[in-house]
């Protein structure tokens, strides 16, 4: 577990990243977007809760095979695949959190193809009505 220094520093710097609003069928999804390898490692890492429709959107160059982990993530999350177009190619529901201490190897890797990926606190993809084969108008996101 990280020192509460690190945690506070880790939220503050999740939160002082620019914030992009996207139509998901049943409502709108304000969402940090998340560009530098650094951002992507950090990811929603610390968090204990997310508003409703709040989460990350994390932005790569292409599409490509995208792996995620629930590393330092202490609530469970959505995480949603999206491809170029804004095609949602998969939607993995609850990724519940592991135990403190559980060793790099032995944490499940979820993935699947895109180009963007959002994470949101666990239960909110179903509540926004964002499923596979759906399509999400991506915007122009900040740099």
């Amino acid at each position: 577990m990280l020192s509460l220094l690190l945690a506070a520093s880790i939220i503050a710097s999740q939160s002082s990243l620019p914030v992009v609003t996207i139509n998901a069928p049943r409502a709108a999804m304000h969402l940090w977007v998340s560009r530098s390898e650094r951002q992507h490692e950090l990811g929603l890492m610390e968090r204990t809760r997310l508003d409703p429709a709040q989460g990350m959107i994390f932005v790569f160059r292409r599409n490509h095979e995208r792996y995620f982990w629930m590393k330092d993530t202490l609530m469970p999350l959505d995480m949603v695949f999206i491809e170029r177009d804004g095609l949602v190619r998969a939607v993995v529901s609850r990724v519940p959190v592991l135990a403190p201490g559980t060793p790099d190897s032995a944490i499940p890797l979820i993935h699947a193809r895109a180009q963007y990926v959002i994470e949101l606190a666990a239960g909110e993809a179903l509540r926004l009505g964002i499923v596979a084969g759906e399509k999400l108008a991506i915007p122009a996101l900040p740099k």
